[in-house]
């Protein structure tokens, strides 16, 4: 996820909502744009050190996290936010900016990850 786009940089949340039943955070921005985030995309893409490591070459794929859910988010200052996800996970600090580049490259993000799951013979559900 090289160099965010300019206008993320700029871009602040006006309304942020759960959705338990199709597992997504939907998120919109004061730009007017929204978008609708998987609670396992979120998962797998967690910018958490354990998952991201300190440095490149030390990421951890994140697999079986297909059945994931959020239990809650709690905010981080007035810059981002902290979901608690069912697996136990909760030390991933998604910032407003980081918010807006999953959402605005998820597509591409996605079919990155199902490209490393796949080279790595893993899978999307829990063991």
């Amino acid at each position: 996820m090289a160099g965010l786009d300019r206008a993320s940089a700029e871009a602040t949340p006006t309304e942020i909502t759960l959705h338990q039943q199709s597992h997504r955070l939907e998120i919109t921005f004061d730009n007017g744009e929204c978008f609708s985030l998987p609670f396992e995309f979120l998962r797998v893409w967690t910018p958490s050190a354990e998952a991201r490591g300190h440095s490149p070459g030390q990421e951890t794929l994140q697999t079986g996290k297909r059945a994931v859910t959020v239990l809650r988010i709690e905010p981080v200052g007035h810059y981002a936010i902290r979901p608690v996800f069912s697996d136990g996970h909760a030390s991933g600090i998604y910032s407003w900016d980081l918010l807006y580049k999953l959402g605005k490259h998820h597509d591409e993000l996605w079919q990155t990850y199902l490209a490393q799951l796949t080279a790595a013979g893993a899978s999307r559900d829990a063991t």
